[in-house]
């Protein structure tokens, strides 16, 4: 057998939830339709991410003085084993100093006592970006695998940004080797930290905001979660909270057929309803995984800015953002106010 087909063998097992001689992973029963019994998930749509998630992550993982984080660069393939930018990124954003790098593509070495050792003490778990279908090439059905629901069960976080946010999925999106251009490929079956769903990511800003309609119009016990750069969820148990600059997508089954509320009710707008097949989540807005509806929150209304009378002549400093991304003050010349 060789290992393609050895990997495929076992995601079939996982898949329809067999725990048996060949694979380390128990599955248990759960309370939760979705998100995961104990821990937190934190699911970044890529392209960088915010101040807010990372605070919510060192948070989550025990403060910065005492939280122990792993870093799995297996999606940025074999090149990454020799690499430390991944631990001086995860340093520089969030001040945690025990940071530890773990990289393999062999799933010998991934089913190993030896291999997983960080993991037995880490409360916090980092993947990067890169392609998913290589960490589940890497550790589906592993020791390493089970280590990380593990990380879970001890009350910990996982969180992981583009191709670290779909292997969280139970289904694989856009994992075929040949290119994220395949929604459906030759790897589907993702870590399944976020059961019954499907997640993508870079949505808005690649276009992509359509690409789950049909499929989860075919696969209604899935949930669909399609994340914008810069945007993250975070999942505990089965209630999801949007952390981030832009949105995120909820696919869902009944929405996608017409059977939810419409977006227009007695002629006025109700801007957490639609009438497409998905809607959009923003900064601190809520979702009910388990009962697929919006948990109303008080959201706070931006100040608008006051309109003032100035002199002709005066000068005022403003912070303005470079070409290269850094901030400047820089003076003006306001114009006289009639």
């Amino acid at each position: 057998m060789n290992k393609k087909t050895f990997i495929l063998a076992l995601a079939a097992l996982f898949s329809i939830g067999l725990a048996s001689a060949q694979t380390p992973i128990q599955v248990k029963k759960s309370t939760t339709k979705h998100g995961p019994e104990n821990g937190s998930l934190i699911i970044i749509g890529g392209g960088g991410s915010t101040p807010e998630i990372w605070n919510k992550f060192i948070e989550l993982a025990g403060g910065k003085d005492k939280a122990k984080i792993v870093v799995i660069t297996a999606a940025s393939g074999d090149s990454a084993a020799f690499r430390t930018s991944s631990v001086e990124f995860l340093k520089k954003n969030t001040g945690i100093a025990d940071v530890t790098l773990l990289h393999t593509n062999d799933l010998q070495e991934a089913n190993s006592e030896k291999f997983i050792a960080p993991l037995k003490k880490a409360t916090g778990v980092y993947f990067e970006g890169g392609r998913q279908w290589r960490i589940a090439d890497s550790f589906l059905n592993t020791l390493t695998h089970q280590a990380f629901f593990e990380v879970l069960d001890r009350g910990g976080v996982i969180i992981g940004t583009s191709a670290g946010a779909s292997i969280q999925g139970s289904f694989l999106w856009r994992g075929d080797t040949k290119g994220p251009q395949i929604l459906v490929g030759d790897h589907t079956q993702g870590l399944g930290f976020l059961k019954n769903s499907v997640i993508d990511q870079h949505l808005l800003k690649r276009n992509r905001q359509f690409d789950l309609v049909d499929f989860i119009k075919q696969s209604p016990e899935l949930i669909g979660l399609g994340l914008d750069e810069a945007t993250s969820v975070l999942v505990q148990k089965d209630t999801l909270e949007v952390i981030g600059k832009s949105y995120v997508a909820i696919y869902d089954y009944n929405t996608i057929v017409g059977k939810n509320a419409t977006h227009v009710v007695d002629g006025k707008e109700v801007y957490t309803q639609s009438s497409g097949p998905f809607f959009f989540l923003s900064q601190g807005q809520k979702y009910d995984l388990k009962n697929r509806v919006i948990i109303p929150t008080q959201r706070k209304r931006p100040e608008e800015p006051k309109a003032e009378q100035v002199k002709t002549g005066e000068t005022k400093t403003e912070q303005v953002k470079t070409d290269s991304g850094k901030e400047e003050t820089v003076k003006k010349k306001k114009k006289s106010s009639k």
